[in-house]
């Protein structure tokens, strides 16, 4: 205003109502000039932004998160992969894992209770997985039935294979979906962070390998990858 031009207030502005209520609004201020060009007020202009906000909320969800289990996607996975990875870099003795999971047996779900059935399975699955977790640690559905676990500031292998466990108990349970009770197993391949990696979607690659490798020895197997792997 001192220029004697509008402006445009932050985004992040709100209009708290006598109840309280907060109400986002979008907002901009006008100088009122004299007749000599003087400024001798000014006029502000408040537009209720709520519904915009709404709709610009749930496309960043859609972008970032998967709707089916309300889980990261991949693009937010790769992304903080590559943070952890950044970190490892700078933080010599930062450590972080990558488990890549994928669940045995899907399809005879799919082609036995249909694929509504198979959703609403992959969605209680999805809350069993987190269980398993820390608050800090991150898992994402990559798609179908493949999901990847990013654990961060870990101590040694250990912390990883000790969650691939926890995984493997807690779906020795049967997962109650729509009155149905289902068993689920899962192939979980783990990868862990070293210096000699210089992409970290490698890790996730070799996460995958070591899935693949696990689910050809059997049922609810887990493999730590190592060279040889790919030898």
């Amino acid at each position: 205003m001192v220029t004697g031009e509008g402006v445009n207030l932050p985004d992040n502005c709100a209009l708290i109502t006598r109840s309280g209520k907060q109400i986002p609004i979008g907002d901009s201020i006008a100088p009122i000039r004299d007749h000599h060009g003087n400024i001798n007020g000014a006029v502000i202009i408040f537009q209720d932004i709520s519904q915009r906000k709404i709709i610009e909320a749930r496309l960043l969800r859609n972008a970032f998160y998967d709707s089916l289990t309300l889980l990261p996607n991949r693009v937010l996975f790769q992304d903080r992969l590559q943070q952890a990875f950044e970190r490892s870099k700078r933080q010599k003795e930062y450590q972080f894992a990558v488990l890549f999971i994928d669940l045995d047996g899907f399809k005879e779900i799919n082609d036995q209770f249909g694929h509504k059935m198979g959703d609403d399975f992959l969605a209680v699955t999805a809350r069993r997985l987190e269980s398993c977790l820390r608050s800090g640690d991150t898992i994402a559905r990559l798609g179908g039935d493949e999901f990847a676990i990013l654990l961060e500031d870990i101590v040694d292998i250990t912390s990883a294979t000790q969650v691939a466990q926890r995984i493997h108990e807690t779906l020795e349970s049967s997962l109650n979906v729509n009155g149905h009770d289902i068993f689920a197993t899962a192939s979980i391949g783990i990868s862990v962070s070293n210096h000699e990696y210089e992409e970290a979607g490698l890790l996730l690659r070799d996460a995958d390998i070591a899935m693949y490798r696990a689910k050809g020895q059997g049922k609810a197997n887990y493999v730590i990858f190592h060279e040889r792997l790919i030898s």
